[in-house]
């Protein structure tokens, strides 16, 4: 490295110094101090018209010493949001590496997301144990259950005192993990030793900082298989088109990676790459083009694409609805795109077969692949070293195969992580289809 460079330094926040020794039967670990150094691109910093930054982080891994005392410790998982293919994997190897590695006297189960720690809601709290948690990799969802929206980060924090809880592992998306870092904050308003580890989970893959969220792998693999019906689809019809509606509200990530690995696909919409229905450039004057010629086509749309579209057909009081996390409702953009692929077509006395697919409840809710199981299983075993290392306000990413720790507000003070439209993977999904560069027609 130059070194006229100089990296931005992304320490972790400790609860104090470590000087237990640990319990882990290891000959090798990673030094607290232990540090590396990487170039991250703008698409993962996610910080507008900049170059690649450096940046220093501290590596992920068991330490020697450590802060708690596991037969007095007390832990809690909680998870957060919509379903993803892994999440029960992460508690699993949460639970394992607690109580086998560590032996800590206690690991909680937080019900339906952050309601479960709030009096009024009346959930109940379980013990987990590595008996009740042995199969639930084999199955989809939370075992914990969820749930969205806001909650007091004071309520949350007496709550984990009542509990007697240590440490809070909290799995979840972009408003989760700006939860935690509340929750950190008014743990260290006042002057509790507890540590706040945020996994981060989002089937999106639109967190910064995470160059592939769990989940991801596994949502893909399943997109394809729609994919490839609604292929199917489309070739036994005159003029057969097949829509298939994938997960992404500001990232076209599933639409785009499921598209280059099945060359089946046509068109991919995707929420950073606008495109308009009318004129000779447009999407709409392009698939007949494509009918024309082939006699077929598939389209994958993420569903988060053609919102301006969708705001001018519905009105812009669309705009201003969001959901329980604040997330905007989107429009229904594969709706809207029926409805004028039909009318265009008959305007021009032209036949079609439409077939629609949505299958994403289906792709969020199957257990994890093999890749993401491993995956998880890293997350959660380097969380628990994390936190009984006693750091807090933190979480835990994969960057450049390497694991890190890396503070809350490096992944929740900065816009999610969009497809880079410039980008060679972009060119790639293009050229996989077929695509024109641009359905504009300026």
């Amino acid at each position: 490295m130059s070194e006229s460079i100089d990296p931005v330094s992304a320490d972790v926040e400790t609860l104090g110094e470590p000087k237990v020794d640990s319990p882990l039967p290891f000959q090798h670990f990673v030094p607290h101090q232990k540090k590396v150094t990487m170039e991250i691109p703008q698409e993962l910093h996610q910080k507008e018209g900049e170059e690649p930054e450096f940046y220093t982080f501290e590596e992920s891994g068991p330490k020697e010493s450590i802060y708690f005392d596991p037969s007095k410790t007390k832990c809690a998982i909680v998870t957060c949001g919509g379903l993803c293919p892994g999440i029960n994997d992460v508690i699993r190897a949460i639970v394992m590496e607690a109580y086998y590695q560590y032996g800590v006297s206690s690991i909680l189960g937080i019900r339906f997301g952050l309601q479960g720690f709030i009096p009024k809601y009346k959930h109940e709290v379980w013990e987990l144990t590595p008996a009740s948690v042995s199969n639930i990799h084999e199955f989809g969802g939370t075992v914990l259950g969820s749930s969205r929206g806001h909650q007091s980060s004071e309520e949350i924090v007496e709550a984990l005192e009542r509990l007697n809880v240590n440490v809070l592992f909290l799995v979840g998306g972009d408003g989760s993990m700006k939860a935690a870092a509340a929750v950190a904050q008014e743990v260290r308003r006042r002057n509790m030793k507890i540590s706040v580890m945020g996994i981060p989970k989002t089937i999106d893959n639109d967190i910064p900082f995470i160059s592939r969220s769990f989940g991801f792998d596994t949502a893909v693999s399943k997109a394809i298989e729609a994919i490839r019906c609604a292929h199917t689809e489309a070739t036994g019809a005159y003029h057969g088109i097949g829509m298939v509606k994938l997960m992404g509200r500001e990232s076209g990530f599933i639409a785009a990676e499921a598209s280059l690995s099945l060359k089946e696909v046509n068109f991919v919409l995707i929420p950073e790459e606008p495109f308009e229905l009318e004129g000779d450039y447009g999407f709409l004057n392009r698939l007949r083009e494509r009918l024309v010629s082939r006699g077929h086509a598939v389209i994958v749309v993420a569903e988060g694409s053609g919102q301006d579209l969708c705001a001018k057909e519905l009105g812009t009081e669309r705009e201003q609805v969001t959901d329980a996390s604040g997330n905007p409702v989107l429009g229904d953009i594969c709706e809207l795109l029926q409805d004028k692929i039909k009318g265009y077509f008959k305007s021009r006395n032209m036949d079609l077969t439409l077939k629609f697919i949505d299958p994403s409840y289906i792709i969020r809710s199957v257990p994890a692949n093999s890749s993401d199981r491993v995956y998880c299983g890293f997350l959660g075993q380097n969380a628990v070293h994390a936190a009984m290392a006693g750091k807090t306000n933190m979480v835990v990413s994969k960057l450049q195969d390497r694991y890190v720790d890396l503070p809350l507000d490096l992944v929740t003070q900065r816009e999610r992580r969009k497809l880079d439209i410039t980008s060679n993977y972009w060119r790639a999904v293009l050229e996989s289809t077929g695509q024109p560069h641009s359905l504009r027609n300026s």
